[in-house]
């Protein structure tokens, strides 16, 4: 996600690809049993066998048609991320119980027993639907579990000193850590195309956490990046489509805007598109507006998570938002709720929020006004259910016995 670091910093919140759905089984015409030897008379009733519809196939079972009976609450609360502090997550264990599809951990040291507390953590979970952990483990500056998982060199470092199979073995090492403490997703790697040289800023998100200004290098660093982390068993989260690099402003901070479309489409889009090409399970889009395509931010335009990454690159994974929390968020006049309903009405699958104040409170407050928009009819419940289709394939979930 768009975030700050002064020189040393640890940003605010940022904030394998799911098995595809099977479709539902399409049963053939009805064929009737073989005649008897003995037709029956005219006047004589019809065989019972000549009546009876032939035995067709139920519908296939699919997390598409199980999540069709679940409420909209339950729905809702599996699209949301909560945040908490990693040195106390037992504090949104009320949040998992109640069916919180993740959660995102804050801090910068984490305890030596923070698996065995996520372990905990997850026994929480309602039936077998997994639990997304995840964190910013990008390197340099932007690491919140080093003393635990070791460290990585900030990416314009890999970038320019590490070849792409050097990036994905030293990735995957953290990451094989990662999944020893039972953290499965990482929000990174970012693939903005900015080869600024300084630390990210309130001005600038990218700089250091960028592998390059050259689009060819950020592209392959990226994917081995992604492939490093997938390795090691944790969710790669590529970001921030669709690209940061140039944007003119954080917008954590205020709005911001990314380089103009006509550009974007020749420098920012391609680590993105060889991203999905190697099999991204998932994509974060930024809360920038994007000249010449949209006038909302990113995060909340259907033109940009529809038409363009759905649509014209064919992202057929998990798609997470930015920061709602994000001053560019309510620069544009949405509160997280709301912005939450518009999020998912675009084509996102899972919302996240920044921690501060108190988390149960706002998390229901979220759930509450994904559910009424589905009751008013400003929210498809087919687009929510889908949404949560997104969230259980991506962690492998199966949902059918």
């Amino acid at each position: 996600m768009s975030t700050v670091a002064a020189v040393a910093v640890v940003l605010l919140a940022s904030c394998g690809t799911g098995a595809p759905r099977t479709a539902p089984h399409a049963s053939g015409p009805t064929v009737p049993l073989a005649p008897s030897t003995t037709p029956a008379s005219p006047s004589s009733p019809a065989s019972p066998s000549l009546l009876a519809p032939h035995p067709t196939a139920a519908t296939a079972c699919t997390n598409t048609t199980k999540l069709a009976g679940w409420s909209n609450r339950s729905l809702a609360m599996l699209t949301i991320a909560v945040p908490v502090s990693e040195t106390s997550v037992s504090d949104v264990t009320s949040e998992v119980s109640a069916g919180a599809g993740g959660v995102l951990l804050f801090g910068s040291k984490a305890p030596a027993d923070l698996g065995s507390r996520l372990t905990a953590l997850k026994s929480h979970v309602p039936g077998h639907r997994g639990l997304l952990v995840m964190t910013d483990e990008e390197g340099g500056g932007i690491q919140r579990m080093a003393n635990l998982v070791g460290s990585l060199p900030w990416a314009s470092y890999m970038g320019a000193h590490w070849t792409p199979a050097q990036i994905q073995q030293n990735v995957t090492k953290v990451a094989t850590r990662m999944a020893a403490a039972q953290v499965n997703m990482n929000l990174a790697p970012v693939v903005d195309v900015d080869g600024r040289n300084v630390a990210p800023s309130k001005t600038n998100p990218d700089g250091w956490r960028s592998f390059s200004g050259n689009t060819s290098v950020v592209s392959k660093a990226g994917v081995a990046y992604m492939n490093g982390m997938r390795a090691g068993n944790v969710i790669p989260v590529v970001k921030h489509f669709p690209g940061l690099g140039g944007s003119t402003y954080n917008s954590d901070f205020g709005p911001a805007r990314t380089l103009p479309w006509s550009t974007l489409q020749k420098v920012g889009i391609p680590p993105f598109a060889a991203a999905i090409k190697a099999g991204a399970p998932a994509i974060m889009v930024s809360n920038n507006i994007v000249p010449g395509l949209s006038t909302a931010p990113a995060s909340l335009s259907p033109t940009v998570i529809n038409s363009e990454l759905r649509g014209k690159l064919g992202f057929k994974g998990l798609v997470v938002t930015d920061s709602l929390s994000a001053k560019a968020i309510s620069a544009a006049g949405y509160s997280v709720p709301a912005a939450a309903v518009q999020a998912l009405r675009s084509g996102a699958d899972m919302v996240m929020f920044d921690l501060g104040g108190n988390v149960n409170s706002r998390t229901s407050s979220i759930a509450s006004a994904i559910t009424k928009a589905v009751t008013d009819g400003h929210l498809p419940r087919s687009r929510l259910i889908d949404a949560a289709a997104h969230v259980l394939a991506v962690r492998h979930v199966n949902l059918c016995p």
